[in-house]
């Protein structure tokens, strides 16, 4: 499987942001609650996405097969309110670091069970026995991570 560099640029850039994300999530939910900022953050980006579909007619305009797609593919919401309050309540306690380290490692051992049985009508994807030494170097510099 060939991999687009412009594809990784942009996922690294989408997990520098989700590091800031959680920082400002932790800094708001310092002063107004968790569940509070977990709300905010949902309203502020409902007005975002909102004006960038209908004020700037952005996106391909095809809310219309939203009936079409399978239950379990609006479950992206729940999931969205589970990883907000979660990063909100994580980085205080752990640091925005250990945190993310915690969150990656995550990410990535479920990223390779839904890649390796093609979950969700995903191309599958074999687990390796290379993915399973990167995965043992990644475990290992989080736990490098998470010593004093």
């Amino acid at each position: 499987m060939e991999i687009p560099a412009l594809a990784l640029i942009i996922a690294a850039l989408a997990g520098m942001a989700m590091a800031v994300q959680g920082s400002l999530n932790a800094a708001l939910g310092k002063i107004i609650g968790n569940l509070e900022t977990t709300l905010v953050v949902h309203v502020v980006g409902l007005a975002v996405i909102s004006a960038a579909l209908f004020l700037f007619r952005l996106g391909k305009g095809h809310l219309y097969l939203l009936k079409d797609a399978p239950w379990y593919t609006y479950l992206g919401g729940v999931l969205g309110v589970l990883i907000i309050f979660g990063v909100a309540v994580s980085i205080p306690r752990a640091g925005v670091a250990n945190a993310t380290t915690a969150i990656i490692i995550g990410q990535l051992i479920t990223a390779l069970l839904i890649d390796h049985f093609g979950l969700f009508g995903l191309e599958k994807v074999p687990f390796t026995a290379w993915k399973g030494l990167g995965l043992a170097c990644l475990a290992a510099g989080g736990y490098l991570m998470f010593c004093r």
